[in-house]
């Protein structure tokens, strides 16, 4: 698919749009946006799929309508499932959020409502997450359903906020706005709008500054994956990681783009190659 060119997957629970280099991943179950089994297989497609799409650079994901970015798994649905789907269902989850940290493609987390428990926890796979002022709560409630946050919000918040902090956010189950989240570190930003639909078109602005010709995308996302496998593995084998992937973007285009147009003082005019 080219620049310029839409695409949109029909009335799902996970929407996607395609256009100019971004692509869109909508939660879309109002008013609470929660998922299911069936939802989170269809964003874990989705996710494959803008990951081999070449005209992808950029994944933003936000939930549908004005109140909620996410409320997290459909608690009905699990209180009346076995112990065993349970295990599957957030092993499933975990495999699925995993992946769309690992996509070597800028991932924003566009937080138009609400984001808590579950949603939270697929807000925090992103790489960056930009929330709509005023918008709703972010916090990690589950404690008070008497289980743990079971999608990875126990390791990501942590490596966050640091030990200490997270274990009182979770124990608490505190709700905290968005301020709060920025100060914490949760949130890169926080964005006025009107309306969730301004607020999104915010976002995919700010994101289209991480795309060709404007930047080196392959550099973009080799830079994501460094910092995210990177951390968690022995220094040494995060620096022979790094300098691999360095190698690699000394044989693109981009980079010799972006080197001579610096000899030749010039603007670079990426291509994504």
């Amino acid at each position: 698919m080219t620049d310029g060119q839409a695409a949109t997957a029909g009335s799902s629970l996970v929407q996607v749009e395609i256009e100019n280099g971004i692509a869109k991943l909508l939660l879309n179950d109002p008013p609470a946006n929660t998922y299911s089994y069936e939802m989170m297989q269809q964003l874990d497609r989705a996710i494959l799929n803008v990951r081999m799409d070449e005209s992808v650079q950029v994944i933003i994901i936000t939930g549908s309508g004005e109140k909620f970015f996410c409320a997290g798994a459909d608690i009905r649905m699990l209180a009346n499932a076995t112990p065993t789907y349970k295990y599957n269902f957030c092993l499933h989850a975990n495999e699925t959020l995993s992946r769309l940290e690992q996509t070597p493609k800028l991932v924003i987390a566009a937080i138009n409502g609400h984001c808590v428990g579950g949603g939270l926890e697929v807000a925090m796979a992103a790489d960056l997450r930009i929330a709509r002022k005023g918008a709703g709560k972010l916090g990690l409630p589950e404690v008070s359903l008497g289980v743990l946050p079971g999608t990875g919000g126990t390791q990501r918040l942590t490596r966050i906020v640091g030990k200490s902090k997270a274990i009182e956010l979770m124990v608490t189950g505190e709700l905290f706005d968005f301020e709060r989240g920025q100060e914490l570190g949760i949130l890169n930003q926080i964005v006025e709008a009107d309306t969730a639909d301004g607020f999104l078109t915010k976002v995919v602005e700010y994101a289209g500054q991480f795309t060709t010709p404007n930047k080196a995308s392959l550099a973009v996302g080799r830079i994501k994956r460094s910092v995210q496998t990177g951390a968690e593995i022995s220094f040494e084998s995060a620096l022979a990681l790094e300098r691999e992937l360095q190698q690699h973007l000394f044989q693109s285009a981009d980079a010799r783009e972006g080197i001579d147009a610096y000899v030749g003082k010039r603007k670079p005019e990426f291509k994504g190659k």
